[in-house]
């Protein structure tokens, strides 16, 4: 039932997308970018009705494109459900609880917690609700509820940004995938110049999508993933990315990713509106970040240095893979249905070595269709990789 509403609300928001191209991604951006409403409302202007977030008492924004109503019915997808959790310090698993069973008793949770402090200000993050002409508004979608400091850095805006830091790198690449959820866009980038040979690390290994060798193509590319969330699922990140040319596997180094937070000033209420000089200011630093990134992470010398890191623990041959398998997933709270798909994985890559396990962790990631799951199983592997050698 949760998961029902959860669907249904973003039935009404513009379409996420997975492994898209990034003319795609920029045209489903365009299209929130033209639906997207934020407001800073007091506790006072904000009830559940029938599971639902109403607006109530905020002032119109009059522009020259026309009036923008704030006022109205808005559907909290799962993300919002979690920020009005948080904010309003009611368990998670309870609001759940509640939104599946009995959503009265959730109308009632949550207007009474509104009730305790109604000169509290949140910041509501929504898509308007579209109508034809003459129409009454239709409902919107509830995307989050947040600080009213959160500093807005959109997906559409931090994309051109980041781009723009790219092309001033003045290194060649090419965008290789695009992904859009609910909680954050990613878009992959790779190196059309740096690539290292790295025979040790895919000695033995075959492509588990088309049992091609990693004797014969031992090549390893660079690259990155820019990612940013605009619902508080985490900062503007820019994350190295090594890709295992014979099956696009990819290697995140977490560890060494570049962040901007969305932290800012208390804002006034009322429709959220930056000036243009702190928007200039915000996307200019972001550029700037992401080419010093780049040419650090596009370096040969970089890239090298993190092959040959995991080059000798990736040697390290397993005595029993299953159990060493079952040790790293649940040292790294890896699912049981992602553990059983790693180990097959493991078995078809042929690589009976801690590396094997790398291998099958990003392996696994490429054939999931959640794309925050496949991110979070992604970054993971490096670290897979740290726990079978240490296990055997």
């Amino acid at each position: 039932m949760t998961q029902q509403f959860a669907e249904r609300a973003t039935d009404l928001a513009p379409t996420g997308a997975r492994n898209a191209g990034l003319s795609d991604l920029f045209s489903i951006l365009e299209d929130q970018n033209r639906r997207k409403l934020d407001v800073i409302a007091p506790a006072a202007a904000l009830r559940f009705r029938e599971g639902n977030v109403h607006v109530e008492g905020i002032e119109s924004l009059i522009t020259e494109d026309g009036v923008t109503d704030v006022d109205g019915i808005y559907r909290p997808t799962a993300v919002a459900d979690e920020g009005i959790s948080d904010k309003l310090r009611i368990p998670l698993a309870y609001l759940r609880r509640m939104r599946t069973e009995n959503v009265p008793l959730l109308d009632e949770n949550v207007n009474a917690w509104l009730r305790e402090a109604p000169e509290r200000k949140f910041m509501l993050r929504a898509f308007r609700g579209e109508n034809g002409p003459g129409m009454p508004p239709a409902e919107g979608v509830a995307r989050a509820l947040l600080s009213d400091s959160y500093k807005l850095m959109d997906n559409f805006d931090m994309l051109l940004a980041a781009l723009d830091g790219v092309t001033q790198s003045g290194h060649p690449t090419r965008v290789t995938g695009c992904d859009l959820t609910d909680r954050r866009m990613y878009v992959r980038i790779e190196s059309e110049a740096v690539a290292i040979q790295a025979p040790r690390l895919l000695r033995g290994y075959r492509s588990p999508f088309d049992g091609r060798s990693g004797d014969e193509l031992p090549v390893i590319s660079a690259g990155f993933v820019i990612s940013n969330s605009e619902v508080g699922s985490g900062a503007y990140t820019i994350t190295p990315r090594a890709v295992v040319q014979v099956c696009r596997n990819g290697l995140t180094q977490s560890k060494d990713v570049m962040r901007a937070v969305h932290l800012g000033g208390k804002q006034d209420e009322g429709v959220v509106s930056w000036s243009n000089e702190t928007e200039r200011k915000t996307l200019e630093l972001i550029k700037s970040k992401t080419a010093d990134a780049v040419r650090t992470f596009l370096s040969r010398e970089y890239v090298e240095a993190k092959v040959r890191e995991m080059e000798d623990a990736a040697g390290k041959e397993l005595a029993e893979p299953t159990k060493t398998i079952e040790h790293v997933t649940k040292t790294l709270s890896i699912g049981n249905e992602a553990k059983d798909k790693i180990l097959a994985h493991f078995v078809r890559g042929g690589q009976m070595t801690a590396g094997g396990v790398m291998q099958a962790v990003t392996s696994t990631a490429q054939t999931l269709t959640d794309a925050d799951q496949a991110a979070a199983l992604e970054a993971l592997a490096v670290p897979a990789l740290t726990a079978a050698a240490a296990h055997g």
